[in-house]
C-alpha cells in the first residue's frame, strides 16, 4: 500500500516510491525507495529523531553516482507507528525491535527488484542498528558508517548515573518518561544555529528546520528512559563482539558531540577490513556538513562501494539472527 512522502521538503529525486510495510511483530512502518540507479542499492539507516525526507539531498548525491537508495522510518519516529500516547517521545523497549524494521526494508528492496549489490550506509543510531544487522548477516557487500552510535557521548561521571537512572526508572514503571534535560521539543526546531551540535553549514541547518516546520508530524522530541537503557545495553553488547568481516569505512568529525568518538576509534582498530576517516572540523551530520565535507563523504563512500561491488555479499544471504 502506498504511503505519503513529502517531496517538496525532501528536495531529492522526483522518482520516489513510499510504501507502508508491516514488520514481523505487527508494527506499521514507512519504507521509501529512490529506485533509479544501476550500480547497486544503498540501504540507508537513519539516526534517532530522523525520517526519510531528511535524506532527499543525500539520495540525489548517491543517485548522481549511479546508486538507488532505500530507507525506512524506524518505529517510533517519522511517519511510522509510535508506541506512546505522547507521540513526541523517542521510545523503544529493546533495540532488537529495530531489526524487525530492517527485515521489512530488505523485503521491500527484494520485492521491488532493486539492483544488486546492496551496500549499507548507516548514520548515528542507525549505525548501531546497522552493526547489529551486519552481525545478523544482512545481505550487503560493504558498509559505510557516519558518526555511528557505538557509544553515547557523555562524561565518565555521567555514565554510571545514566545506567542507574534508566534501569531504576524502567523498573518502577517510568520507562516512558523523558530523560532529564529533554522534553517534547525537537532539537532541530529549538537549537540556535550557532550552538548546534549537528552541522557548521547554515544552509543545511535551515534545510532541516524547514522540513519539521513544514511537516510537524515528522518531529520527535527527547528519548525515553527505556530508550536510554536499551541504547546503553546495545552499545555495550556491540562493543564486546568481534567486528564482522565486512569491508567497512567509518567517518567521524573532530567536533563530534553526540556519539562517543572513542568507541568508534576502538572498534575500528579491531575491524579486520575496516578504515576510519576522521573529518577535520565536522560535527555530527557529516552528510549535511559544508559542501566540501559532503562531497568528500559521498565520493569516498561511492569509491568504497565500487571497490567492493564484484564479490557479492561478504556476509551471507540470510537475515536470520545469529
Amino acid at each position: 500500500m502506498s504511503a505519503p512522502f513529502h517531496l517538496s521538503v525532501a528536495e531529492g529525486p522526483a522518482a520516489v516510491e513510499a510504501r507502508w510495510l508491516t514488520a514481523a511483530d505487527g508494527i506499521r512502518i514507512r519504507g521509501v525507495a529512490w529506485p533509479e540507479g544501476e550500480a547497486g542499492t544503498i540501504l540507508l539507516f537513519t539516526g534517532r529523531t530522523e525520517y526519510v525526507e531528511k535524506y532527499g539531498r543525500a539520495a540525489a548525491e548517491f543517485g548522481a553516482r549511479g546508486y538507488a537508495v532505500a530507507s525506512v522510518d524506524w518505529r517510533g519516529q517519522g511517519l511510522s507507528d509510535r508506541a506512546l500516547t505522547d507521540v513526541l517521545t523517542g521510545h523503544v523497549a529493546d533495540f532488537a525491535d529495530y531489526q524487525h524494521d530492517v527485515d521489512a526494508l530488505v523485503g521491500m528492496v527484494r520485492e521491488m527488484g532493486l539492483p544488486r549489490p546492496f551496500h549499507l550506509v548507516a548514520h548515528s543510531m542507525g549505525g548501531g542498528i546497522g552493526l547489529r544487522s551486519l552481525h545478523r548477516r544482512i545481505d550487503v557487500a560493504s558498509a559505510v558508517f557516519s558518526a555511528p552510535m557505538w557509544g553515547i557521548g557523555m562524561s565518565p561521571f555521567a555514565r554510571p548515573l545514566a545506567w542507574l537512572m534508566s534501569w531504576t526508572a524502567r523498573g518502577l514503571g517510568h520507562g516512558h518518561r523523558y530523560i532529564p534535560g529533554t522534553s517534547a521539543a525537537s532539537y532541530v526546531g529549538d537549537a540556535p544555529f550557532d550552538d548546534n551540535l549537528l552541522t557548521t553549514d547554515r544552509e543545511m541547518f535551515d534545510y532541516m528546520q524547514r522540513q519539521t516546520a513544514t511537516v510537524p508530524e515528522l518531529q520527535l522530541g527527547g528519548p525515553s528512559m527505556s530508550w536510554l537503557l536499551a541504547a546503553l545495553n546495545e552499545t555495550r553488547s556491540l562493543r564486546r563482539l568481534r567486528p564482522p568481516d565486512v569491508p567497512t569505512l567509518a567517518m567521524i568529525g573532530t567536533d563530534e558531540g553526540i556519539v562517543d568518538p572513542d568507541a568508534v576509534r576502538d572498534l575500528m582498530k579491531r575491524w579486520p577490513r575496516g578504515r576510519l576517516d576522521v573529518v577535520e572540523g565536522a560535527r555530527h551530520e557529516i552528510m549535511m556538513e559544508r559542501p566540501d565535507t559532503r562531497r568528500r563523504f559521498f565520493e569516498t563512500a561511492c569509491d568504497h562501494f565500487r571497490r567492493h561491488s564484484t564479490t557479492g555479499s561478504t556476509v551471507g544471504r540470510s537475515n536470520a539472527a545469529q
